[in-house]
């Protein structure tokens, strides 16, 4: 029997992926990674060292697991190469063992896309962090492990709460392609409910923030001030920081490419609002932050995590093929500025002359 959000696909043999699609696999992660690559920034080190026994009640996991390491810029170093080569396992795991054709072209396009330059750029944030633990989350639930897979999860809450609107509605979409919706609901439960308490509390002790200042200031690298003072803000003031509504618009054009895309492929139905309600969900960021490409990555990278899901053993028609190779190309065009004052690199030995004058 197959359950709310699962239609029984053809049985397709599990085939080795053509040497050609390999070989272009392994270009296209030399590409992004060519593109992308730089040092970990000291914004995502300041971040790294946030743990709870220092009276930090957000984003404290990963900190408070480095903590007994010391707040060298080594330890957060080798701790971001350590997560973004787990990541880079991942996908290359995913690629190989993927079924399809279909599926294997889909892990190429996002690494072509400007996507793949921003999973080398994005290396210490804790989004690599959060996608490492759905896929230990998603690898327990298809190995029939579900209680093992929700606690992975309720981990994923303590280490950024942005895990709510991205990783969590992709567990979401797995679980009801494997379990009841009731079962669904009472695995989603402990990562949900652990959530919102995280967001209820004060995200930090009284004294914390300028205590941890204390402590960094001592360290070997300049860690930075406005990292941690995002933690002395209420919604409020951060929303007098930036345009909601800016981000919202900078983010409508890569909702309606994706969900639509996946509409395309699906076909509107009531059992296609949890996936496309998996992949939109992390537009809703742009009311918790201004890191506008930052969510359009999420975004991009959520949706190829669900239609990868939802391909299983399905192979794509041609004429699906070519709509979502245009829609992919569309993506190419869309602006993922990087941090700091980075940008990615061109894949040409120099600088066109136009652009020198």
């Amino acid at each position: 029997m197959t359950t709310l959000l699962e239609r029984a696909p053809v049985a397709v043999a599990k085939t080795t992926p053509r040497r050609s699609v390999t070989a272009l696999f392994a270009i296209a992660v030399l590409v992004a990674g060519y593109t992308g690559f730089r040092l970990p920034g000291t914004w995502a080190a300041t971040l790294q060292a946030v743990s709870l026994t220092d009276g930090f009640h957000r984003r404290f996991l990963v900190g408070t697991i480095l903590k007994p390491f010391g707040h060298d810029y080594a330890v957060f170093a080798v701790a971001s190469f350590a997560v973004l080569a787990a990541v880079l396992a991942v996908v290359t795991l995913a690629f190989f063992s993927s079924r399809t054709e279909s599926r294997r072209w889909l892990i190429v396009a996002w690494l072509l896309l400007p996507t793949g330059g921003y999973l080398f750029h994005e290396i210490g944030y804790l989004d690599q962090t959060l996608y490492l633990l759905l896929s230990a989350a998603l690898w327990a639930v298809y190995r029939n492990r579900p209680v093992l897979a929700s606690a992975v999860m309720a981990l994923s809450v303590t280490v950024h709460e942005i895990a709510l609107l991205t990783v969590l509605p992709v567990f979401g979409f797995a679980l009801l392609r494997k379990v009841s919706l009731r079962r669904a609901c009472a695995l989603l439960a402990p990562a949900a409910g652990l959530g919102l308490v995280i967001l209820a509390m004060p995200p930090v002790a009284p004294g914390a923030i300028e205590k941890l200042g204390r402590a960094l200031s001592t360290t070997d690298f300049r860690y930075r001030a406005d990292a941690l003072a995002l933690f002395g803000r209420t919604q409020a003031e951060s929303w007098q920081l930036y345009s909601i509504t800016g981000v919202l618009l900078y983010l409508l054009p890569i909702v309606i490419v994706v969900a639509g895309g996946f509409l395309y492929l699906h076909r509107p139905s009531l059992a296609a609002f949890v996936p496309v309600a998996a992949i939109a969900a992390p537009a809703l960021l742009a009311f918790g932050g201004w890191d506008d490409a930052r969510w359009g990555f999420l975004l991009v990278t959520n949706f190829v995590v669900v239609l990868w899901l939802w391909l299983g053993s399905r192979e794509l028609k041609p004429r699906q093929g070519a709509v979502l190779a245009a829609l992919f190309l569309i993506l190419t065009h869309v602006p993922m500025p990087y941090f700091d004052g980075y940008a990615p690199r061109g894949l040409t030995l120099v600088t066109p002359v136009e652009a020198s004058r």
